[in-house]
């Protein structure tokens, strides 16, 4: 037998009749505390196990869901014993809501009762009544024990997750100025959000005295009122799998058996331990859109606990938006309040600090910002798997989804880094043995014409021998091969990872979301209020956009598209005439170490400064695209974030490649032939290709652009946030803003630590996205030119995970969690630069390197034509000779005589008939370089097209899981509506039967 003791609480029931509620406390060693001590959730409904007085429905059933914390006893053991009914206390009364039953939520009087503002809450903890005797001394201590969890709590409180009373937590912060002047308008807020069900308290800052915090709770009935508008789903039965494989085989002698030899297998490294994550059991249940009327339907363990803080932040941020603060139809949502100065900031809190002073390993984790901090934002964790059921918990699903897709994107480069490489390293191997490299180096009586007018001279084509080595490192036979590997890699990339969303998408609950949780814009609602029309899908009027007016501002955000566009090809334009003056004045140059390089220092300073213009384009860009975006009126938030990122996406991407393409497919095309050159304005020669080939010169752009701009990006992502974090606490250090001289930040509550944070970008992950899609383009695109992208790629994610987690969980707020069903208009954008790529590796193929011309000339005009067997370098041997045409110039020293020159081309000598006509060579090479492309791309996209029909966009398990689901579902309200009906019958006295009526 277990000792308890039996406490008898009189509640006014002497003179009114009222039922007695008799609760049992067991000891230590009893179920209950069992579970207290492994932190789980008790309920009085779990005490009362033996016989006693049955309560009524209203009472202990409402109270059992309302438990959090350890129950205090004190609440009832301090209740007056009066015959006089008196109100109660008002966290009891907040604590004893009537969850289960459906009563109206809190009115706006009892709001504005509850809390006003700069006003202490009057709490029920009274001192236990020493007159009731105790049976047993063990109890006494239980009770001590759990008086201390609720001054454990408070103390929590001061630290700042909770209200001054210690048990409401914070669940969203509202930061204003005390010397702002828009006074009227954030009372006028406040007292509508009190209006709204949402309790609020006000706090100072302890580093600046002119900073004023608003505590946001959102109460029991608030979170459930708005989680039936907003159609938020919740969970109301465990999930089970016994139709999957798995569990099929789970008892099989064959599961066993590879369940034992996978235990004597090494463990993957790359796993994070079971015992480092909590269980996150709610990602393991059915859900349903939350309803009040059917709210016995639901596993509501804890009030407190059901809805999870991401949850409550959305909710909450769902009244912020929709909450006015003026009369007048656009006179609403926080947003507005931001831009006019009425609050500094709004955001969630952080659950706590993200450090420790004892190790996670034996004291667990404080928090779980403290265990995304040990498990995924250290930088020590690098090449282990990112837990994404914890981000997503804590961050929400929009931004869970981006870490999947970064970390899926991030595994999918490491085959094609390794075939970049092989490729690479065949090109450096055989770059001694190459035919054409040789010839090169070892041309020393072949002069070439001069690659300017007046200050250049003749010169050798040995002197080129180091740049045509370094060209066979990229333009070698692997090239045609890794171009073709990277198409296919793209779109295997983008299929399986439609899998992955697909799954990712069902374990959270996503799969129905966008079309119940599609809003309407504020700042649509308020532009287009007076004409409304009805959803077809809803049945609701909703406010409607003329097509007119729609069609007209799309006109003008089109222009700005087109402006900024042709703002880009004037920038390349300019470092297109950057780069023919700058080749003048090298191929001049006094010092004889640039003169002889000057093509390196041509390509090398038109890239800086292309790189310096691209980088501050983007600046003005940024601001462009949110104005245009702004100007359209989206009608969703979805709707605004695509049209934001299509066109940062488009100005960006011509920014970015406007100079790529132009090195590509345009330099050395246009120059003319000696004698007859092409200049701009009739003053600068257009700049020539090198005798073998224009493709160093991509290759050049590609890797200073890339590497450069990856190392920017991570500087402005962290170094910068670093740096304004490290200024405000030295300001705080300091006591600026007249505030108090805090020393110890630990002290400081944590909304005051998250002011001092930095918000998160005010464009969300667009800016995130961007970054990873730009690189995707630069991996894929011009591969063939550059078979190190995809290395660089890798090695730039894996710093890029780390990076971005450390900022979210250190450097930045917390952002409000949002949900999303995939990463939106990316998906499309990837899709498109995977089928541009395909076109341009084929261009790059067949115009910029040497491929071509190198295949014709083996299998055409070399020694091997007439032999049976194909030799590569014995193919290859007069290629250079073949490819180089002939120029009779004045001789520099005596111009009475002429001389003899080379340039590359395909033309006839001067001596010929018709001298300086293209060959009949020219027209073979451009009739197989047209073949080419044609095959290429027909081949390629055959190929693409078939694996994307292979591999479908939901795993067959899944689909199974998804349509089992659908059915339990049913069965499940089903039972729970007839046992809700059966109970019902039986309190009224009825007949039932275990059928439906």
């Amino acid at each position: 037998m277990y000792p308890a003791v039996l406490l008898f609480v009189i509640r006014d029931s002497i003179n009114a009749g009222k039922p007695l509620i008799a609760a049992m406390v067991h000891h230590s060693g009893s179920i209950q505390s069992f579970k207290q001590q492994k932190g789980m959730h008790t309920s009085i409904s779990e005490i009362l196990k033996e016989k006693s007085p049955k309560p009524s429905r209203r009472s202990l059933p409402c109270l059992a869901q309302s438990q959090t914390h350890p129950l205090n006893l004190n609440h009832f053991l301090s209740v007056p014993l009066s015959s006089e009914p008196k109100p109660e206390a008002e966290g009891l009364s907040q604590s004893v809501s009537t969850s289960c039953s459906l009563l109206p939520p809190h009115t706006a009087e009892e709001g504005n009762d509850q809390y006003v503002e700069e006003s202490e809450v009057t709490t029920c903890e009274t001192k236990a009544d020493e007159s009731i005797p105790l049976k047993k001394p063990s109890t006494r201590v239980k009770l001590q024990a759990r008086n201390d969890s609720v001054q454990g709590k408070k103390s929590a409180g001061s630290s700042g997750l909770f209200f001054r009373d210690g048990k409401k937590r914070v669940d969203y912060i509202l930061v204003y100025k005390k010397s702002s002047p828009q006074v009227e308008k954030r009372c006028t807020f406040e007292k509508n959000l009190r209006a709204e069900g949402l309790m609020l308290e006000k706090e100072p800052s302890l580093t600046n005295n002119d900073i004023m915090f608003v505590k946001v709770q959102a109460p029991w009935d608030t979170l459930c009122k708005y989680a039936e508008q907003m159609n938020i789903r919740m969970p109301f039965r465990k999930k089970s799998y016994f139709t999957d494989w798995k569990s099929k085989t789970l008892g099989s002698r064959f599961h066993l058996r590879c369940r034992q030899i996978k235990s004597w297998l090494p463990r993957n490294p790359m796993k994070l331990d079971k015992e480092a994550l909590p269980d996150l059991e709610d990602t393991d249940c059915y859900t349903a859109p939350f309803s009040r009327a059917r709210m016995h339907h639901f596993t509501i363990n804890s009030r407190e606990a059901f809805f999870s803080n991401s949850t409550r932040s959305r909710i909450i941020h769902h009244v912020l938006q929709r909450t006015k603060y003026e009369d007048g139809k656009s006179k609403m949502g926080i947003n507005r309040l931001l831009g006019n100065n009425t609050y500094e900031a709004a955001f969630p809190p952080h659950e706590g600090g993200y450090k420790s002073r004892h190790p996670i390993k034996t004291h667990g984790a404080q928090n779980h910002r403290h265990l995304l901090y040990e498990r995924w934002a250290r930088w020590g964790m690098w090449y282990k798997y990112q837990p994404l059921d914890l981000i997503r918990r804590y961050f929400g699903e929009k931004i869970g989804l981006y870490f999947a897709w970064l970390g899926w994107y991030t595994g999918m480069l490491i085959p094609a880094a390794l075939v970049g490489v092989f490729v690479f390293l065949y090109g450096l191997f055989t770059m001694d043995s190459s035919q054409v490299s040789k010839e090169i180096c070892e041309a020393n009586n072949t002069i070439m014409c001069p690659m300017c007018e007046d200050t250049c001279e003749p010169w050798t084509l040995s002197d080129s021998c180091v740049y045509a080595k370094v060209t066979h490192l990229f333009d070698n036979g692997g090239t045609v091969f890794f171009a073709i590997f990277m198409a296919i890699w793209a779109t295997v990339f983008l299929e399986f990872w439609k899998r992955r969303r697909a799954e990712l998408t069902y374990d959270w609950d996503l799969i129905d979301w966008e079309e119940e949780e599609e809003e309407l814009r504020p700042q649509f609602e308020a532009k287009y209020s007076r004409v409304e029309r009805v959803n077809p899908i809803s049945g609701k009027p909703e406010p409607f956009q003329p097509f007119s007016d729609k069609l007209s501002r799309l006109m003008v955000s089109v222009s700005g598209i087109f402006f900024m566009i042709s703002l880009v090809l004037t920038a390349v334009f300019a470092v297109v005439v950057f780069r023919l003056i700058a080749m003048e004045k090298f191929a001049s140059f006094n010092w004889y170490f640039v003169k002889k390089n000057w093509q390196f220092a041509t390509s090398g300073t038109g890239v800086c400064i292309n790189f310096m213009i691209i980088m501050s384009l983007n600046v003005v860009y940024e601001k462009v695209a949110y104005l245009l975006t702004n100007l359209e009126h989206p009608r969703t938030e979805s709707e605004w974030e695509n049209s934001f990122s299509l066109k940062m996406f488009l100005f960006q991407f011509v920014n970015l490649n406007s100079s790529t393409f132009y090195i590509a497919f345009f330099l050395g095309r246009f120059a003319g032939r000696p004698g007859k050159y092409n200049k701009l304005f009739n003053r600068w020669r257009l700049e020539e290709c090198h005798p073998s080939g224009c493709l160093i010169d991509l290759c050049l752009q590609m890797g200073v652009i890339m590497f450069f701009k990856q190392i920017w990006n991570n500087f402005m992502e962290l170094g910068y946030p670093l740096l304004q974090n490290w200024w405000s606490r030295r300001k705080m250090k300091k006591g600026g803003g007249g505030g108090p001289n805090v020393e110890n930040k630990a002290q400081l509550p944590q909304w005051d630590k998250d002011w001092n944070l930095q918000p998160m970008n005010a464009h969300g992950l667009v800016d995130e996205y961007l970054e990873m899609v730009l690189q995707f383009g630069f991996t894929t695109i011009f591969v063939a030119a550059f078979p190190l992208a995809p290395l660089l790629a890798l090695l730039n994610n894996i710093i890029e995970i780390r990076l971005d987690a450390y900022k979210f969980v250190t450097q930045w707020r917390r952002p409000m969690p949002a949900r999303a069903t995939d990463i939106g208009i990316w998906h499309g954008i990837l899709e498109g630069i995977g089928v541009l790529a395909v076109i341009t590796n084929a261009f790059v193929i067949a115009i910029t390197s040497d491929y071509i011309p190198r295949f014709v000339y083996a299998f055409k005009y070399g020694p091997c034509v007439d032999k049976g067997h194909h030799h590569k370098n014995e193919c290859l041997r007069g290629y250079m000779n073949s490819s180089l045409s002939v120029f009779e110039m004045r001789d520099p020293n005596n111009s009475n005589l002429s001389i003899y020159c080379r340039y590359r081309d395909y033309r006839a000598p001067p001596w010929s008939s018709v001298p300086y006509e293209f060959t009949l060579q020219f027209w073979h090479v451009l009739a197989a370089r047209l073949a080419f492309i044609i095959v290429f791309e027909h081949l390629v996209y055959g190929i693409k097209s078939f694996i994307a029909y292979l591999i479908p966009d939901m795993p067959k398990g899944l689909c199974d899981r998804m349509r089992r689901e659908k059915y339990l579902m049913q069965e499940t309200m089903y039972e729970s509506e007839l046992t809700h009906l059966q109970k019902e019958r039986k309190k009224k006295g009825r007949r039932y039967h275990h059928e439906w009526p």
